[in-house]
């Protein structure tokens, strides 16, 4: 509960106080008569209980409700309703639970309606003696409304700002991701053309004097090479672009589709890659169809900086709902080289987004295997 204002703790103590000079006074035979000293006393106290109602609603609304019942025991007086008491009523019903509010309301209703009547014993059935029962209930019933209504509001608020929260921790989490596909992007494109400009620059330095001819070719390849590195690197770094950017701005990334072309670019770099199909080839769902290719790109690559020969299988098999990709290549056991392992961990995060599974490791053989199985869209091709 927040604290109240200084002016929400004095503005009903001065109103009971005035009211209650008034009230405490009655028509006589002579006249006006004043309220008298125990009256006053009693009265005034039920005011300054009301200073601490709200850290104590409890006790201030037992207290007025008693000091208010014993009113006409000391002297006859024209209260009506007991503005300290349903002042305290109110207060109890705002701040704590229904039951309690309730609870204090029907003995409140009954202590009050036994003094009336007391005081009205002459006219022990007049209907005016359920008058402070009904003031009771509704200080009661306006304190619990108000409390319900601040209830509800709150929650709404609560509901709200964790609505915020979320929107805007899934807001970092795309972006998150975001951030980390297109780093795996950056990655593959940017390991795999290197090291094919790598390996045919090394082609083109040993046939530079012997063979002019074959080092021209392989000089030629490099420059194929560089041109699909910026293509590729053009349209990763598209998905950067905003929506109203021109579309020729734009570059499809490749797909699975393209992967006969990433096997000859490998061979026109010197390596000896066997490529090899086994089922009927399907189309791949959305994200594996990127996935296939950037694990064969990831896995080729690799092969050139780590493999022991240039050598590569590349094995598809189609079964069922799936494509099994499998490539290996002659490892060296132990032999790290200067990678950061980001390709590994890149295949395997591009593998689960897409569905499926990506493992990578030495077989018995000698040869280091990166075997993939991604899903596929169910149609036939």
């Amino acid at each position: 509960m927040n604290p109240p204002r200084w002016w929400h703790v004095a503005a009903p103590v001065v109103a009971a106080v005035l009211v209650g000079v008034f009230q405490l006074s009655y028509r006589g035979a002579d006249g006006w008569v004043p309220p008298s000293t125990w009256q006053l006393a009693v009265y005034l106290a039920e005011c300054v209980a009301l200073l601490v109602r709200y850290r104590r609603p409890e006790a201030v609304a037992g207290v007025t409700v008693v000091f208010s019942a014993a009113l006409p025991v000391i002297r006859p007086h024209a209260v009506i309703v007991d503005v300290p008491a349903i002042v305290a009523l109110y207060t109890l019903a705002r701040y704590t639970d229904r039951r309690t509010a309730w609870a204090a309301a029907a003995a409140a209703a009954f202590l009050l309606t036994i003094s009336s009547a007391w005081w009205r014993s002459e006219q022990l059935l007049d209907i005016r003696n359920l008058l402070p029962a009904n003031y009771v209930g509704i200080a009661v019933a306006v304190g619990d409304s108000v409390r319900a209504n601040r209830a509800v509001l709150r929650q709404a608020q609560d509901k709200a700002r964790e609505a915020e929260r979320t929107r805007e921790e899934e807001a970092r989490r795309r972006v998150r991701d975001e951030r980390v596909r297109i780093a795996r992007d950056l990655h593959d494109v940017v390991a795999h053309h290197i090291t094919l400009v790598n390996a045919q620059a090394g082609v083109a330095h040993h046939l530079l004097d012997r063979q002019p001819d074959q080092a021209r070719q392989a000089l030629a390849g490099i420059k194929d090479t560089s041109r699909a590195a910026l293509d590729e690197l053009r349209a990763t770094v598209g998905l950067l672009r905003q929506d109203d950017d021109p579309p020729e701005s734009r570059r499809s990334v490749p797909g699975f589709a393209e992967v006969g072309s990433l096997v000859d670019s490998f061979r026109s770099a010197g390596y000896d890659v066997r490529l090899t199909s086994h089922g009927t080839a399907r189309p791949l769902a959305g994200a594996a169809d990127l996935a296939a290719y950037r694990i064969v790109q990831e896995a080729l690559t690799n092969a050139g900086k780590h493999g022991s020969e240039r050598r590569v299988d590349v094995a598809l098999t189609y079964t069922g709902d799936q494509l099994a990709l499998t490539v290996s290549n002659p490892g060296r056991p132990g032999y790290r080289g200067a990678g950061t392992g980001h390709g590994l961990i890149g295949m395997r995060e591009r593998a689960s987004s897409a569905g499926g599974t990506c493992t990578a490791g030495f077989r018995d053989d000698g040869q280091y295997e990166v075997h993939a199985v991604l899903p596929l869209r169910g149609e036939a091709g």
